[in-house]
């Protein structure tokens, strides 16, 4: 991700309408890219991967031997795929992601989120829904993702 530098004119301005309004402009030329990737579960949140964090040298190692491992073939569903293309490792990898994040597996579940973000880095959001035994995995270029926010309520008196 390109940023501006910090003495450029959208950092210098005043807060208002008109820094609003070029950053807004920036978004839609596709200047300003989201940096985050967010791995949703039936529309909540699990995961977010910050990709302008440096990824450490030896994660970095480990995401190549995955790709190692994914040469020598994957499967998906009954398919056996001998030499996977990035959308077929994909699908695989965001797979094994639900299966991670459904047995708590924390260090899997951040190497399997560290992979797509880095292996797609257009990939702004997977969301993962489950409607019974159905499970829906969709992988999201186009649409930025928003944090959530909790909302408190209280009982009126």
């Amino acid at each position: 991700m390109k940023l501006p530098p910090q003495n450029s004119t959208v950092l210098s301005l005043q807060p208002g309408y008109e820094t609003i309004s070029l950053i807004a402009e920036l978004f839609q030329a596709g200047s300003f890219v989201s940096s985050i990737l967010a791995v949703l579960l039936n529309g909540v949140a699990q995961l977010e991967y910050h990709r302008n964090r440096q990824l450490p040298v030896h994660q970095a190692a480990y995401l190549d031997k995955m790709d190692v491992k994914m040469d020598a073939g994957i499967m998906i569903g009954d398919a056996t795929i001998a030499s996977p293309n990035v959308n077929q490792r994909a699908q695989f990898v965001a797979g094994n992601l639900l299966n991670a994040i459904k047995s708590n597996d924390e260090e899997m579940s951040a190497a399997l989120c560290t992979w797509l973000a880095n292996r797609l880095p257009d990939l702004k959001q997977v969301k993962i829904t489950e409607d019974g035994d159905r499970v829906t995995i969709d992988l999201v270029f186009d649409e930025e993702y928003r944090k959530q926010a909790s909302v408190a309520f209280s009982k009126p008196n």
